[in-house]
Order: structure tokens, then C-alpha cells, then sequence
């Protein structure tokens, strides 16, 4: 067991982990011990594992492996290792073999890098997507959940939960589920559960399209499953969240986060990483930022990227931004950021404009007032948040957390008064504590509520409890709110749920419990709950179990035939026994029964012979205890008697003197009296109060007949009843007197007379009846101290008719319920002393009187009282004063003043040679300085001090020596203080108030005089004391400067001090102020001191400017000391007004000494000369960037060739086919734009196939690049013929030519574009049509009788 105080260790060094493992691989499981040698057992769903084809269980030192061969489906589940008192738990999870492809590990397998193509968050969104599938992370170490699958709830699960809710992240726009599983083994009915957002805000409100609840019960392994799924979760979704479970007579809960991450947006594509160019060395790093330009254009990657960004409809292009705006607004760490987003490249432009902006914000057009950035109330009271409106009849929207407010109930007020809207909460709880915004058409100000949670009170403290090693300790304490945090503590020390599960902690809305399932004598200490606003303590004791006896076996007597039962009665009701029979183990028959029902033991004998009067004991086991009782067989003795013979009773002891019959209380009394005598007699039962035997006459209803009904007397009254309580039963050869449930008033002696016509005979029996007794009196408390008081009581009235064998003594808390036992060993004495009790802790006291029968009713609570010790004493006693009647006295408050406080002081005297002290004062008084009067002149006095509290007075504090009562003269003495003797200053209008301590006995005569003057006036006014004075001034003035004097006079003695005081005011404006002298963007000012320093120096002078345009003054010089300055960096062509504030201590003059007239800037004759940079060459010749590339296309669609040029001057750009140009041919349109040059070749045919050739030419050089393009599709629709691997294509018809040859003629028309044909240019467009068609025509013909012999073979693609 861990030691008092500590934290139980744990067994483990190093602890297995959960783990994922593929199916059909075998799982490993390590665990190290903290020593070799320790016993360490492997569990799988509370059941130990052994060493198996399908277990190996392997253990080396202090290492400890479990491996799991073959892992299937049916293996998943949870595990346990137990060492000794500790235990750990872990989960192991199969996956199927395509998915362990995918899903690593339980051992650190790095994951693979991401694809080149990945996006830079691709990592970071896998997790998040493995994340919102599974509902949150794994489960951590020595998590105490089960198994994912819910195979089985653990052996000793902490609540209700099998599998909590585990911490969750999700991006947002996903979804995630939260999944909790209950164990349903042991529950009647499914138990409720409800899902929180915070404190407060029940999800089951919530439920809708974004968010559902969903909950299930598997058959099989009998396990809840409550599932909260959140979909298309957003920023305002990330929180704290807890899960409540509850049945009938349980309660727990847990709590868990969910943490949401931004989409990526398209802020985050870079766009200049498309057109980075390429290395031409082909690595894949950037050499330089000087070969930037060199390298490719990466077009394609750009436009996957635009593609990629389109298809998504959420990442859409965000609307403009002023980002001069967000600039403004951010933290200067975040401007590097923000340029490089927005495509800033000037930084420092950025900051120099940035440094030059005013960060005033815009005025609001909808509010001349907004909310303030935030608001805080306490809960449970009521919060106003107000604005002010530029237009009183717009409509306004108060929104919580973005939704709208609507009104309900008198939670929400909407006020409108004229331009003011005011939103009133009342009743202000945790739920309200969120973000609200106002909304005026396009225009919202927002603010956020803080709602103050007030501290968590202790409503209900803990209680001491007192219990036997083994026993289960639950406390239980109330706090204000329901599901605050507590503490719980031992000793100081803060409880932790250990693996060991030594604790337990539950929640029970306001209630609190600490479980103990087994108290051992470790455990006993100070126990504590602490919350935000108190803490409640209590204290447990554990004490040895030890076995109480409440009722022993007594002696039977019975007789033949009859039942003998033995019976006793224990403390513990789990205690077994052995009964023995003179000293042998009584082995139980038909006969012979032995019963043990909770705490009470029993012996039954039936049909007794005289075989069974023995010595007959019941021993517990474990305790060293033996009860023992003897069974007497009583004989009948039956003489042979003549017909008539007279009555007789049969006992064994049938003298005349009484026999002693006990009977416990509540028992059974049965005397059977045998009987004979012919005919049969009448049996009278008589009872007598008191021992003195009284004859028993005959009953006057009574006949001799032996037929006559039973009769008997009770109380000297005749009863006939043969039921009820106390009832008698005859028969022919005895009589039985029964009393079920024997009482008090059953004790006394009965009379039993037989009588029939021969004779009668009379026996008398006493009986006992022996009980618990009566409850003490109430006890009485005296000497209460610190932790302990001393208990007294006295006997009981009536001991039971048992001696009293000792006393049980309890205490209890007065605002608890539950009384703790102080003593498990008899108390025999009349009084105890009670210890162990916490200060300031009111208790009541109660006593137990215990016999041999068993334990009495409770006495009476004593009174209340509270231990408490008396103070200290008190310190530092000084005398401060003494005069011829008086001694003034001042000490401290002692050290400790205990739990109730101090009721006060007392003080009290004697004189030097005697021993009686006298009170000084009346009473108690509660300050720590005291002046005693009416003391005799002259004597020498000792003075005492003490402390009182509840407790009583404690320790005394006396004088070191006796102070000998009579005035002592002292010199007069002034002690100025330090800030006195120098200038004293003050303001115009400032109260002054001077104290000045002095001292002196008898009591000085003061005097004040002013520059030898007393002083007059009723604006200056002197206070004196026996110890100071002061002069007071309630509003200074400038006259009421100058020298004071104060003069100390006792008799002939006397002593002065002297104060200068100085009252300072603001002083004139300068004088005289004038423009002496103006040149170029400079002014020369001069001006003459002021006339009124306002007592004081001049500290420095203020010189401002102001445009004639605009008149605004502005500060050009601060503190200037001399009374000339040049102001210059004037603006040429404005005319200007200057003027100049003193300054002293008090602050700058009312008013400044202004120039009279402007002074204007003249405008200079200066001609500027521009300077002259040499012109830089930034000629170069052309280049190609990106060439041409070889195309195929096909025919009857437009077709385009693009390349990339650079150079300068600017190229001049050429194209070719086949070398000729193309410049001319209207079919061919060129472009260029910014260096990227395009050829569209509109509606090309298989003649336009061919070698094209872009030249571009300047006056550095010139360039060219080439590519190969071929028409495809066009003939080979028409036939041909095949040679070997190529297919020749049929020439076209001549219709054909004709028809494309006239759509040549009419778009060259169409564009104006004269057609070249030879050396010449044909200027009739009709004769140029005539001669083609003629000439197409002829060719056309002779390529078709030719069978296209005159065409290129075309190889077959």
C-alpha cells in the first residue's frame, strides 16, 4: 500500500499501446516492470490469457511481451496487464490487408513523401479526413475505454462509458462523428443521454441538417452506441463539448474538443510558381535570381491549376480587397505576409505610405454610436446593449452568434427610444455568453458578452466518517452548480484517477462523491474538496476490524421431546462460525440445524433427549472469541399412583423456594410445567408484583371438574384466553405458559396451583427479563481546547438487568447527519477525553450504554460546542505615555487568535510589592492601545495584557519593568519633516495643509507667526494636539506666500522652526513679439520675457505657426529657453502668422503674444535645370523563347501555331511555308502580343500541309524556328491506293479545286487582299478568276487521269 500522503505508484516503467495491425500479421505487445521478479498476468475482455497456438507469452527480466499470432477479425478488442495492484489497458484494432497498404502501423513507419502534383496541404487533409471517419483520435495510453467493436465492457470500468468521445479535428465544410458506447449488462432500461456545446447549449435543440444524434443497442454484446455527427462543420462548430449518461441510481460524464481548420482557398495558389520558368540545366532548384528569364514558360501546369481551381465551387475568387485597408488594420509582423498575397513587390514604398496614413476610422453612416468592443455581466443579472442610430426609422437585427434574436418570453427586451436600440438580457446564464452584432441594412457593429461565473460555494460540507479496514468510504459533498470542477485532496495532496483505481470520483449534478471500495489504515487522513470558492474538510479514520458481541447464547432448559434453540448476535453480518459440542465440531442432521442470516446466528435442536445436555460454543473464524451456553435436559419424573391420586407438579427443583427463569427481551418465554393427578387438575397461573409469596387461593369461577376451561390470573386478574401475547395451554399431563415477545412488565414471580378433588400442590417461578438499557442522559462538554474537550455523562436510569459493561461514545458535525463512532473498546469510566477534532468546527456529542445483552438507545446530543484553543499573548507591550494619573499602553494582536477570533483584551495592574491584580478597564476592549486613569501619583505599577476568545483568556503579557506613575517634563522639540525644510510650492487654488510633529511634557504652547506677524484671517486656519499641529489653507492664494514661523514654549523652554511657502500660478504671455528679420523658407522671431513669472521660473517658451489659408496652428519648437528663433521650412508663396507661450511649473500662459501682421514667402526666380543621365542600351537581338512545335491537325478545322519571342527594338515578324511567304496569303492570320506569336491557319486542306518557319528580324540580328504541320483526314475519306506500308491519296476532283479555289477568291475579296500569282499582281479580280479556274482545272484533270502519281505518298499513320 502506498504511504500516507503519496501518490500510488505504478508497477509499469514502460506500458504497452494501442495498436492497428493488418489482418492475418501477428500483433506484439511489450510492458517493462519497474523490478524483475514481479507476477504479471494478461487479460483479453476480464479473462486471463495463457500461453497458446494462438498466444505466446514471453517474460525476460523486467520485459513482458504478449504476441497475437494470425490476427483476425475476432481478436479485435480490448486487452489488460496487471502487475501486482496496477493495471493497464489498450486496445488493439485489425485492419483489412488492402487498407494496411494505406494506414500505418502501430510501429513509427514514416509515411510515404507526397506526390510532386500534391497540394502543400495534402498531409495535413489526409489526417483530417482519417479523423472525421473514425470520430476522433485513437485512444490514448491507459485509456479505460473497451474495445472499438463493443465486445465486451471491462471488468472494472470508472462510470458507465465502455468508449468515450475522443478529441476531434475536421477542415472545415466536412464532417466528423463523436461516438460514445455505454455497457447495457446491467441496466433495466436504456439510459438517457445528452450531448452539450459548451456549458450549456443542449445539442438536442440543435438537431437538424447539420447536425444529427443518433443511438442504437447491439444484442450481442449488449452495448449502447449514441453517435453526435456534425456535417458541413464551420468555424463557429470548433469548442469544447461533453457527453452526460445517466440511469436510475448513476451519473457520468465526458468531456472532449473539436478543433476546426480553414478550407484551403485560393489565396493559397501561387500563381507565380506557374510561370517560374524551368532550369534550362534541368535541376530542379532555381540557380539565380539573374536566370530568372531563363528556361520555359510552364503554361500547362498553370492552366491544370485554373482548371483545378474552377471545378471546386467552394473555393471561389474572393471579391476585392482595399489592402491599404488590411494593411492598416494588421500588426507590422504581418505585412511581409499580406504584400506577398496581394502582389506588393515595393515594400519600401509600402512602408513609407503606410508611415504617412492617419488611422482614422471611417465614420460610420448607419451608427453615431456602436456597441463598445465588449461587455461583462455576473450571472444571473441583466445587461443593456445600446446604440445610436443616424436615421431613427431604419430597421434594426440583433444577432447572436449569427442568428437572429427573436422575441421570447421576457428573456430578450427590444427598447427603441428616438435613435437609441437597446437589447436587454435578463437572467444572464453561461448560455448567453457568445457574440452579438446589430445589423442596420448593409451595416453591422458587433461586440462580444462575457458572462462571470460566480464562484462555486460549498452548500453541503463533507462529514468524518469512521470505518473498519475493508469497508467501502463514500463522501459526498454539495456545491452551488451543477457539473462545476472541483479538487479532491489527502493531506494536501490532489487525488489523481491512478490505474490502480484506488479512487473513485463521481458527479451527481451539485453532489460530489469520493469512493473508496476497500479502506486500509493508509487511508486514513484529512480529506478535502476544493472549489473556486471555498473548500469543505473532513476527516476518516480506519481502525482494525474487531468483532462486537450485541447478544450472547444463554442456558436453556427444556425437556424431553422440546426444541432448544441457541442464539447470538454479532456486528459483522459476514462473519462465519463453527458451533461446537463440549469442544467438538457439531455436525448438523436432520435433527441438528445450524442457520447464519445477516448478523445472527442460530443453534436448533428438536425432539431433545437427554443425549443433548452438553456445554455447547460458537466460535467465529478470524476472531479470537469463543460464546458459550449449557443445554440442561430436564427429567420428568412419573410415579404409578392409585386412581386417586392428587395433583402434583413434576420439576426438577420442586422445593418451595423460588427458581430464577431468564429471558432476554424480545424473546420467546415458554415454561412447561409437567402435571399429574387423577382426575385431571385445574391449573391456575397467578402473578405477584412483588417476591413475598401471597397464597394462591382458588379462582372463584373455578370447578373442580376436570373437563373445566383453562383459566389463569395476570395481574391478580382471572384471564381465559388461550391466544394472543400471553396465553396459557393445558393438556392433560402439563401446562404451558407462553409469552411471545417478553417485556418488562413480564418480570415478577408466577404462581403455578394444580388442584383437583384429591389435593391441589403450588409451585412458584421468578422470571427475569433481562434488556438493554436505557439511554444516558445527555452528556456535558468542559475543557475545550484546540483539537480535544472532555466528555461526561452519567449512568442509565435502568441498566437492563445486566451490569453495564462499558459506554460507546459518538460525535458528529452539528449541520451533519452522520455520526462517527470515537471508540470500538468499552469506555468503563464516566468520562473521556475526546481528541482529534478540527478547530472552528462546531460538534455535539452523544453516549451508548452497552450491557451483556446489547447496546442502548442514544442519549441526548449534548450541547453544541466548538473546539477551540485559547490565544496567544499578546506582543509587543510597550508603555506609550505616562502623566501623574495616567499610563497610556499599546501592544500587537498574539500570533494565533484562533478559529473564532478574539473576543477581545483585558488589562489589569498591581503594585510593584504586592501579588493582587486589579482590572483596569470594565470589560473587554478590542482596540490594542489603551489609556488607564485614576491611578495613584507615584506608584510603581505592573501592567499585564491578555487575549480573550471563546477558549477563554490566555497567556498574559507583562511590563518588562514597573512604570513608575508620575509626568516626567520633556523638553520641547519640533521634528520637521524632511519635505518641510525646503521650498514648499504649491498651485493657485490647492488646499496646503502642513503637519508638523513635536514633542513635549507638560503639553507646549504653540504659536504661529507669518513674516513675524501673527497670523489674521479667517483663510488660514491652525489645529493643535498634544503630539502635532497643523496649518491648513482650503484654497491658496498668491498672497499667502512668504515665511511662517512655529514656536514650541513649555515654562522657559521653547523651540522654533521655520517654513517658506510658495504659491505658484501660470504666468503672463510674452511681450513684444516681432519679425526681425525673413529669407528665403525662413523667419527670424524675437519677443521680450513676460511681465508675471507667476512666481516661479520660466521653464521655456512655445512657438507656433499657422497658414493664412488655413489658420490651423502648428507647433514648431517646444521648451525653447531664449527668447529669439529662426522658424524655418516655410512654404514658398504662403504668407504665415506666428505666436509664442511662456512656460512655467504651473503649465503654458492663457494667452500668447501674436504677430500682428502675415509674413509673406516670396517665390524666388529659380530655373531649374533637369539633369542629364546617359541613356542606356537595352538593344538585343531577337530570341525565341518557346519555339514552334511540330502539329498535326485536321482538316476542315482552324488550326493555330504559337511561339514566344523577345528582342529589341521590336522584331519584325516574318512567316513561311515551304519558304514562301505567308504575309499576303488571306487565308493565314498573324498575331502578336506582348512577345507571343500566333499563326491561324483558317480551314486548312492537305495542301496546307508542310514546313512552317517563323523569322523575326531587328537591328541586332535575327532569328528563326521551324515546325513540321500536317493536314490529316481531307482525302483519305475519298480512297487511294496502298503501296507497301503508305497509303497515296487520291487527288481531289475538279469540282473540288474549283470549289476551294472559289472560296479563296471570295474571302481574299472579302478582305481586300490582291492575290499573288507570279511576277505579277492582277488588277481585275474577274480575269485573275477566269485564268485560275482554267488553270486549276487543267492540272486538276491531269492529276486524275493520273491516278494521283504526281502526289507525295503519305505514310499510314
Amino acid at each position: 500500500m502506498p504511504e500516507p500522503g503519496k501518490k500510488p505508484v505504478s508497477a509499469f516503467s514502460k506500458k504497452p499501446r494501442s495498436a492497428e495491425v493488418a489482418a492475418g500479421s501477428p500483433a506484439v505487445f511489450e510492458a517493462e516492470t519497474e523490478r524483475s521478479g514481479v507476477k504479471v498476468r494478461w487479460q483479453r475482455g476480464g479473462s486471463d490469457i495463457s500461453a497458446s497456438d494462438k498466444y505466446g507469452l514471453a517474460a525476460e527480466g523486467t520485459r513482458h511481451t504478449l504476441t497475437v499470432r494470425d490476427v483476425g477479425p475476432a481478436d479485435q478488442g480490448s486487452y489488460a496487464v496487471i502487475a501486482g495492484s496496477s493495471k493497464v489497458k489498450f486496445d488493439l484494432k485489425v485492419i483489412e490487408a488492402e487498407k494496411a497498404e494505406t494506414v500505418p502501423g502501430p510501429a513509427s513507419v514514416p509515411a510515404p513523401a507526397p506526390a510532386p502534383a500534391e497540394a502543400p496541404g495534402a498531409p495535413g487533409e489526409a489526417l483530417a479526413s482519417a479523423t472525421e471517419e473514425k470520430g476522433g483520435s485513437s485512444s490514448p495510453e491507459g485509456s479505460s475505454s473497451a474495445a472499438p467493436d463493443g465486445s465486451g465492457a471491462p471488468d472494472d470500468p470508472i462510470g458507465l462509458f465502455v468508449m468515450r468521445p475522443q478529441d476531434g479535428e475536421v477542415t472545415a465544410g466536412g464532417s466528423i462523428t463523436f461516438s460514445a458506447r455505454v455497457a447495457g449488462a446491467s441496466l433495466l432500461k436504456p439510459p438517457t443521454v445528452k450531448w452539450f456545446k459548451g456549458k450549456w447549449v443542449d445539442l438536442s435543440s440543435k438537431a437538424g441538417q447539420h447536425l444529427q444524434l443518433h443511438s442504437s443497442y447491439d444484442r450481442t454484446s449488449k452495448v449502447y452506441l449514441f453517435e453526435l455527427h456534425i456535417t458541413d462543420a464551420q468555424p463557429t462548430s470548433a469548442g469544447g463539448y461533453r457527453c452526460e449518461v445517466s440511469t436510475k441510481d448513476k451519473f457520468d460524464s465526458c468531456n472532449f474538443n473539436l478543433t476546426v481548420h480553414e478550407a484551403v482557398g485560393p489565396g493559397d495558389l501561387d500563381l507565380r510558381s506557374a510561370f517560374r520558368r524551368t532550369s534550362l540545366a534541368g535541376s530542379g532548384r532555381r540557380i539565380s535570381d539573374s536566370h530568372e528569364d531563363a528556361g520555359t514558360l510552364d503554361f500547362s501546369s498553370l492552366l491544370k491549376k485554373r482548371d483545378s481551381f474552377r471545378r471546386d465551387s467552394r473555393l471561389e475568387a474572393p471579391a476585392e480587397e482595399d489592402v491599404w485597408e488590411i494593411l492598416r488594420q494588421a500588426s507590422p509582423s504581418e505585412y511581409e505576409r499580406i504584400a506577398f498575397q496581394h502582389g506588393v513587390t515595393d515594400l519600401r514604398g509600402m512602408l513609407k505610405r503606410l508611415k504617412g496614413m492617419k488611422r482614422d476610422e471611417k465614420k460610420s453612416t448607419a451608427f453615431q454610436k456602436k456597441l463598445e468592443p465588449a461587455y461583462q455581466v455576473s450571472k444571473g443579472h441583466k445587461i443593456r446593449l445600446t446604440v445610436e442610430l443616424a436615421d431613427p426609422d431604419a430597421d434594426v437585427k440583433w444577432l447572436k452568434n449569427g442568428q437572429e434574436i427573436q422575441m421570447s418570453g421576457s428573456k430578450y427586451i427590444f427598447e427603441s427610444v428616438g435613435a437609441k436600440r437597446t437589447l436587454t438580457i435578463s437572467q444572464c446564464s453561461l448560455a448567453d455568453d457568445a457574440a452579438y452584432q446589430c445589423v442596420v441594412g448593409g451595416e453591422k457593429c458587433s461586440t462580444e458578452l462575457f458572462v462571470k461565473e460566480p464562484p462555486v460555494l460549498i452548500t453541503r460540507p463533507l462529514e468524518d466518517q469512521l470505518v473498519m479496514v475493508g469497508q467501502r468510504v463514500e463522501f459526498e459533498c454539495e456545491v452551488s452548480e451543477e457539473g462545476a470542477q472541483v479538487k479532491w485532496l489527502k493531506d494536501g495532496v490532489e487525488l489523481t484517477r491512478e490505474e490502480t483505481f484506488k479512487y473513485r470520483f463521481k458527479k451527481d449534478g451539485q453532489r460530489h462523491h469520493l469512493i473508496i471500495n476497500e479502506a486500509t489504515l493508509e487511508d486514513a487522513g484529512h480529506y478535502a474538496l476544493r472549489t473556486s470558492g471555498g473548500q469543505a474538510l473532513a476527516e476518516l479514520i480506519v481502525q482494525e476490524k474487531k468483532l462486537e458481541v450485541y447478544q450472547s447464547i444463554a442456558d436453556l432448559t427444556v425437556g424431553a421431546k422440546d426444541q432448544a434453540v441457541f442464539k447470538c448476535e454479532v456486528s459483522d453480518e459476514n462473519v462465519r462460525g463453527v458451533w461446537l459440542k463440549n469442544g467438538k465440531e457439531l455436525v448438523p442432521d436432520s435433527r441438528i440445524k445450524v442457520s447464519h442470516i445477516g448478523r445472527v446466528h442460530k443453534l436448533t435442536i428438536d425432539d431433545v433427549t437427554p443425549a443433548d445436555e452438553a456445554d455447547y460454543s460458537f466460535v467465529p473464524e478470524g476472531f479470537a472469541c469463543n460464546l458459550s451456553a449449557k443445554l440442561h435436559f430436564m427429567e420428568v419424573k412419573i410415579d404409578f399412583v392409585p386412581r386417586q391420586e392428587p395433583p402434583k407438579i413434576h420439576l426438577d427443583c420442586p422445593g418451595r423456594k423460588p427458581d430464577t427463569i431468564v429471558v432476554v427481551a424480545g424473546n420467546k418465554l415458554r415454561l412447561d410445567v409437567p402435571i399429574s393427578g387423577d382426575p385431571a387438575p385445574t391449573v391456575i397461573w397467578q402473578k405477584t408484583i412483588t417476591q413475598n409469596k401471597v397464597p394462591a387461593g382458588p379462582a372463584p369461577d373455578a370447578s373442580g371438574d376436570a373437563a373445566a376451561s383453562d383459566e389463569w390470573v395476570f395481574d391478580k386478574k382471572l384471564l381465559c384466553e388461550t391466544e394472543g401475547r400471553v396465553r396459557v395451554e393445558t393438556t392433560k399431563d402439563r401446562s404451558i405458559f407462553t409469552v411471545e415477545g417478553a417485556e418488562k412488565e413480564d418480570e415478577g414471580v408466577y404462581v403455578v396451583t394444580v388442584k383437583n378433588p384429591v389435593g391441589e400442590d403450588q409451585v412458584n417461578l421468578t422470571v427475569k427479563v433481562i434488556d438493554v438499557p436505557d439511554a444516558p442522559a445527555a452528556p456535558k462538554i468542559s475543557n475545550v481546547g484546540e483539537d480535544s474537550c472532555t466528555v461526561q455523562w452519567e449512568p442509565p436510569a435502568y441498566d437492563g438487568g445486566q451490569p453495564v459493561l462499558g459506554y460507546i461514545l459518538e460525535r458528529k458535525k452539528k449541520k451533519s447527519y452522520r455520526w462517527m463512532r470515537l471508540n470500538f473498546d468499552l469506555l468503563r469510566e464516566l468520562s473521556h477525553e475526546a481528541r482529534r477534532m478540527i478547530e472552528g468546527v462546531v460538534y455535539e456529542m452523544r453516549v451508548y450504554a452497552v450491557n451483556a445483552i446489547g447496546m442502548s438507545r442514544p442519549s441526548p446530543a449534548s450541547q453544541p460546542f466548538m473546539p477551540i484553543g485559547p490565544p496567544s499573548e499578546p506582543t509587543h507591550l510597550a508603555v506609550e505615555d505616562v502623566t501623574d494619573t495616567t499610563v497610556s499602553l499599546k501592544w500587537r494582536p498574539p500570533e494565533r487568535a484562533g478559529a473564532g477570533g478574539l473576543d477581545g483584551y483585558s488589562v489589569e495592574y498591581c503594585r510593584e510589592d504586592c501579588s493582587e491584580w486589579v482590572t483596569a478597564l470594565q470589560g473587554l476592549t478590542e482596540h490594542t492601545a489603551v489609556l488607564v486613569k485614576d491611578l495613584p501619583t507615584g506608584a510603581r505599577l505592573q501592567f499585564r495584557v491578555r487575549a480573550h476568545n471563546m477558549a477563554g483568556p490566555g497567556a498574559p503579557v507583562t511590563t518588562q519593568e514597573p512604570v513608575t506613575v508620575q509626568e516626567i517634563l520633556q523638553r520641547p522639540r519640533l521634528q520637521l519633516p524632511r519635505h518641510l525644510r525646503q521650498t514648499i510650492q504649491r498651485k493657485v487654488g490647492e488646499p496646503v495643509n502642513l503637519l508638523i510633529p513635536f514633542q513635549g511634557k507638560p503639553r507646549p504652547q504653540v504659536t504661529w507667526t507669518k513674516e513675524g506677524q501673527p497670523l489674521a484671517g479667517e483663510e488660514v486656519s491652525i489645529r493643535n494636539s498634544p503630539t502635532d499641529t497643523i496649518l491648513f489653507i482650503r484654497a491658496a492664494h498668491r498672497a499667502h506666500s512668504g515665511t511662517y514661523q512655529v514656536m514650541l514654549r513649555i515654562e522657559n523652554m521653547e523651540d522654533k522652526a521655520t517654513l517658506v511657502l510658495q504659491i505658484v500660478d501660470k504666468p503672463s504671455p510674452p511681450q513684444d513679439i516681432r519679425v526681425a528679420e525673413a529669407w528665403g523658407f525662413n523667419v527670424a522671431l524675437e519677443w521680450k520675457p513676460p511681465q508675471d513669472y507667476g512666481n516661479t521660473e520660466i521653464w521655456g517658451y512655445t512657438v507656433q505657426k499657422a497658414d493664412t489659408k488655413t489658420m490651423e496652428w502648428f507647433t514648431v519648437l517646444e521648451h525653447y529657453r531664449r527668447t529669439h528663433c529662426v522658424v524655418s521650412e516655410l512654404i514658398i508663396g504662403n504668407g504665415y502668422y506666428f505666436r509664442v507661450f511662456s512656460h512655467n511649473m504651473v503649465g503654458p500662459s492663457d494667452k500668447a503674444a501674436t504677430t500682428k501682421e502675415p509674413v509673406f514667402i516670396p517665390r524666388p526666380g529659380i530655373t531649374y535645370e533637369p539633369p542629364s543621365y546617359k541613356a542606356l542600351d537595352f538593344s538585343e537581338a531577337p530570341s525565341f523563347t518557346r519555339p514552334l512545335v511540330n502539329r498535326s491537325v485536321i482538316a476542315g478545322y482552324n488550326a493555330t501555331l504559337c511561339c514566344a519571342v523577345r528582342g529589341s527594338p521590336k522584331p519584325k515578324i516574318s512567316w513561311f511555308k515551304n519558304g514562301l511567304d505567308l504575309g499576303k496569303d488571306a487565308r493565314f492570320r498573324m498575331f502578336s502580343k506582348q512577345g507571343v506569336l500566333t499563326l491561324e491557319i483558317r480551314k486548312p486542306c492537305p495542301f496546307d500541309g508542310g514546313i512552317y518557319v517563323c523569322r523575326a528580324i531587328n537591328l541586332q540580328g535575327e532569328a528563326q524556328c521551324e515546325c513540321r504541320l500536317e493536314v490529316r483526314g481531307g482525302w483519305g475519306d475519298m480512297g487511294g491506293s496502298r503501296r507497301g506500308n503508305t497509303r497515296v491519296p487520291r487527288p481531289p476532283s475538279p469540282l473540288q479545286c474549283l470549289s476551294d479555289l472559289a472560296g479563296s477568291l471570295a474571302m481574299a475579296r472579302c478582305n481586300r487582299m490582291p492575290m499573288a500569282h507570279g511576277p505579277g499582281t492582277w488588277k481585275d479580280a474577274g480575269q485573275a478568276t477566269f485564268l485560275l479556274l482554267s488553270v486549276c482545272a487543267q492540272v486538276c484533270i491531269l492529276g486524275w487521269g493520273w491516278g494521283g502519281s504526281i502526289h507525295r505518298a503519305v505514310p499510314l499513320r
